[in-house]
C-alpha cells in the first residue's frame, strides 16, 4: 500500500497513463541492484530513488576522489575519501526515505556475482570496464536476471537492455573482452560529465519502463549518443547469437566459478 504522503510525493506519476497507483505500487515492491556508483551510478540511483523503487542496493568498492566530482553528482567535496557506497546512502535516504538501500562496499567479482544479483529483480551496468561489464553479462543470463548496459566516454554514450528470452546478450554484440590497452578508458580518454548524466538517466528510464511495462525497451536494440552533434541512432539486433558462448543454443559458459579467468583482460600480443 501506499501512504497518503507517498500518493502525494509520487502524484506526476500516478497521473501517468500507464503507471498510476498500480505501476507506482510495483516500483515500490521492485528490488534493483546498480553496480558502480560513478558517472552512471550517480543519476540512475537518484533517479530510481526518487521515482519510488522499494529496494536499491548499489556496490561499489572505491572511495570518493576529488576527480569524481566533475560528474558523480552523488557526492560533494566534503566525501572526498570516504566510501562511495556509503555516501549513496546518505544522498538516496535524504532525497526518500522510503527506500531501502542495501550497501556492498567490494567490487564484483566472479565469486560473489551469482549471489548478490540472485536477489534483485534487475540490475543495472554502471560499470567502467569491460571485464566487469561481461561478467554482468554472463552472470544475468545465467540467474536470468534482466539488466541494462551502458558506456561513455569522451562525448559518446551507449545503452541497452536484456530482457532473458528476448533478444540478444551483452556478449551476443560485443563477443569477448578487448585486449588490455585496445580502448581507451575515462581516465585516459576523458568523459564530459553531462554525458553521465543523459546515458544515466536512459537507463534509468530503462528500468522504470520494464517495471511498468510502458513503452519499449532497448532489447535487441544499441541507442548510441553523440554528444557533440546530438545524434542518436538504434541499432537493431533482433536476435540473440545462435553460437553465443552464454545464451546461444550451446553454451560453453554454463557457470561462473570463483577466480574465474575469462573475465580479466588480456595483454596485446606483439609481433616480433
Amino acid at each position: 500500500m501506499l501512504s497518503k504522503e507517498e500518493l502525494l510525493r509520487y502524484s506526476r506519476h500516478i497521473v501517468l497513463e500507464g503507471i498510476g497507483v498500480e505501476g507506482q505500487k510495483a516500483l515500490k515492491e521492485a528490488k534493483v541492484l546498480v553496480i558502480g556508483a560513478g558517472g552512471l551510478g550517480s543519476p540512475v540511483a537518484m533517479y530510481l530513488a526518487s521515482a519510488g523503487v522499494g529496494c536499491i542496493g548499489i556496490a561499489d568498492a572505491d572511495v570518493v576522489d576529488v576527480s569524481n566530482l566533475q560528474r558523480q553528482v552523488l557526492y560533494t567535496t566534503a566525501d572526498v575519501g570516504k566510501p562511495k557506497v556509503e555516501m549513496a546512502k546518505v544522498r538516496i535516504m535524504e532525497q526518500n526515505p522510503y527506500v531501502n538501500v542495501i550497501t556492498y562496499p567490494e567490487r564484483i567479482t566472479p565469486d560473489n556475482i551469482c549471489n548478490i544479483v540472485k536477489e534483485y529483480d534487475f540490475i543495472v551496468d554502471c560499470v567502467d570496464n569491460f571485464p566487469a561489464k561481461f561478467l554482468i553479462n554472463d552472470a544475468c543470463v545465467l540467474t536470468k536476471k534482466p539488466f541494462c548496459h551502458a558506456g561513455v566516454v569522451q562525448f559518446h554514450g551507449q545503452v541497452m537492455t536484456y530482457v532473458p528470452g528476448k533478444g540478444p546478450c551483452y556478449r551476443c554484440i560485443f563477443e569477448e573482452i578487448p585486449p588490455q590497452g585496445s580502448v581507451a578508458t575515462c581516465s585516459e580518454a576523458g568523459v564530459l560529465g553531462a554525458m553521465g548524466g543523459i546515458i544515466g538517466s536512459l537507463q534509468a528510464l530503462e528500468v522504470l519502463k520494464y517495471f511498468n511495462g510502458a513503452g519499449e525497451l532497448l532489447t535487441g536494440k544499441l541507442l548510441t549518443v553523440d554528444g557533440l552533434t546530438m545524434n542518436m541512432r538504434k541499432v537493431n539486433f533482433s536476435k540473440a547469437r545462435e553460437d553465443c558462448p552464454v545464451c546461444g543454443k550451446h553454451p560453453t559458459i554454463q557457470s561462473i566459478q570463483a577466480s574465474d579467468d575469462r573475465y580479466v583482460e588480456k595483454e596485446v600480443c606483439s609481433l616480433k
